[in-house]
């Protein structure tokens, strides 16, 4: 490479790191929609397993945004993690009644179902969520696996409902429909 061809790739390199600074300073601290920092806190604290304040930033998005439904999803995802399954069930069942489209909320609803040993319904509403959003068949996806150090790719509700579809087809002595170690493995399905 000529030194002109170097200073110049150098300076094109300069002044994008400029522009991308000066975009990230104007952008800064802008929301969204009211409450988006609580919520991605809520989503980090839910992740790394600090599910009573998870819990409070998700109530607290509520109060600030009660349009933003994703964070009842939250909710239910705490209710989930903590075996708390009637208020999770509750606030799941109310979000499909409210939001009849919002595939998440069908999944994790499969989810706790599947939890609870309601096989069927779970197969149900795994079904609704697949059919109302196909993505969710493709599970958490590399970057996600990578930054979260999941070794393995964890089971999605594509699998699982495979999975339970083969086993309740079967005479219930022969079903083998729970495998504690393995179903706690199965994500949680998150809103945007």
């Amino acid at each position: 490479m000529r030194p002109e061809d170097l200073r110049n790739l150098l300076l094109g390199l300069s002044f994008v790191g400029i522009l991308a600074l000066g975009f990230q300073y104007i952008t800064a601290d802008r929301e969204e929609f009211p409450g988006e920092m609580t919520y991605r806190e809520g989503n980090y604290r839910l992740e790394h397993g600090e599910y009573e304040k998870a819990l409070a930033c998700f109530k607290e998005v509520q109060r600030i945004n009660p349009d933003y439904y994703p964070a009842k999803l939250g909710e239910a995802l705490v209710y989930i993690q903590t075996r708390r399954y009637p208020e999770a069930r509750k606030v799941l069942d109310d979000l499909i009644q409210e939001h009849p489209d919002f595939a998440e909320a069908w999944a994790n609803r499969g989810i706790l179902n599947d939890r609870e040993g309601r096989y069927e319904e779970a197969v149900r509403d795994y079904q609704k969520a697949l059919k109302l959003k196909p993505s969710l068949a493709k599970g958490p996806g590399f970057i996600y696996r990578l930054l979260y150090n999941i070794k393995e790719k964890p089971p999605t509700i594509a699998d699982r409902l495979e999975y339970l579809q083969q086993e309740l087809s079967k005479p219930p002595d022969e079903r083998l429909l729970r495998v504690p170690e393995l179903d706690e493995k199965q994500p949680l399905q998150k809103g945007s």
